[in-house]
């Protein structure tokens, strides 16, 4: 087994190591992210001054959820299957396939590696964030919790990005469906705006989408909308969208390999 993973640990780490080389990027990530969430924080603070916000949510809860959720953003933001229409463009995937790895784990694996690398960037970002608002930490279970479901959220969202991307064997270009798929996950998700912020059954409809599963899970369980004696049925809702998601990922790879189209030299 150890022989079996060993390259895509390298794979990760030569990752991680070329995502260290963009310094700049770094920085930039870091500063967009100050300012997102002194934004948010302007924004939440107008709100509820002008009783504008929903009862029963406390204007700290709101604000720890908000930089919460920019800060799980660094890590989910990275798409490692992006290489998957690139390589379709260069016309190197047809050679990629005769090698003796699983291109799908190599996807996995270079995300993997530029998300540690974005990961370490949570603690600096962290700190950030703390110069403006006062972010909440539950206790030890609740974290362990939030930890889980955001491992979970995490493989779903490689699955739906692998699937976007995949569909570029069929049209070698898929920018416009990830616009799509982003600004109906980014509203859908609970990323921006707390899902249980809509009415009656919007709510319930939008918590049983597969987006939720990427954010909002995590964010409620961390924030104690989500209760412990409802974390089993939270997660297993999230664990029913990974198989889903998993099982659609493994049917359209399988045809995508009966179809290579190889576009330039």
């Amino acid at each position: 087994m150890g022989s079996r993973l060993e390259p895509y640990l390298e794979f990760a780490k030569k990752a991680f190591s070329r995502e260290a080389t963009y310094r700049l990027e770094v920085f930039t990530n870091l500063g967009s992210l100050l300012v997102r969430v002194y934004l948010l924080r302007m924004l939440w603070t107008a709100l509820y001054a002008q009783n504008a916000a929903p009862a029963g949510v406390p204007l700290h809860a709101i604000l720890t959820y908000s930089a919460v959720a920019l800060l799980m953003s660094l890590i989910l933001e990275v798409d490692g299957t992006r290489m998957i229409r690139e390589k379709i463009r260069e016309g190197t995937i047809a050679t990629d396939l005769m090698k003796p790895i699983s291109l799908p784990l190599y996807f996995f694996s270079d995300g993997f590696g530029q998300t540690v690398f974005h990961a370490l960037l949570v603690v600096p970002a962290l700190f950030l964030a703390l110069l403006l608002v006062r972010i909440d930490v539950p206790a030890p279970p609740v974290l362990a919790a939030f930890a889980l479901s955001f491992a979970l959220g995490y493989c779903v969202n490689f699955l739906l990005n692998f699937l976007m991307n995949s569909i570029a064997f069929w049209t070698l270009e898929t920018f416009a469906i990830q616009m799509m798929v982003r600004w109906i996950s980014d509203l859908l998700s609970g990323q921006v705006v707390p899902l249980i912020f809509f009415p009656g059954v919007w709510q319930r409809v939008m918590l049983g989408l597969p987006f939720a599963a990427i954010y909002s899970t995590p964010l409620l369980i961390y924030v104690g909308t989500i209760e412990p004696q409802h974390y089993a049925s939270a997660l297993a809702l999230q664990v029913v969208w990974l198989v889903v998601f998993g099982a659609a990922s493994a049917g359209m790879w399988r045809a995508a390999r009966q179809r290579v189209v190889v576009q330039g030299g």
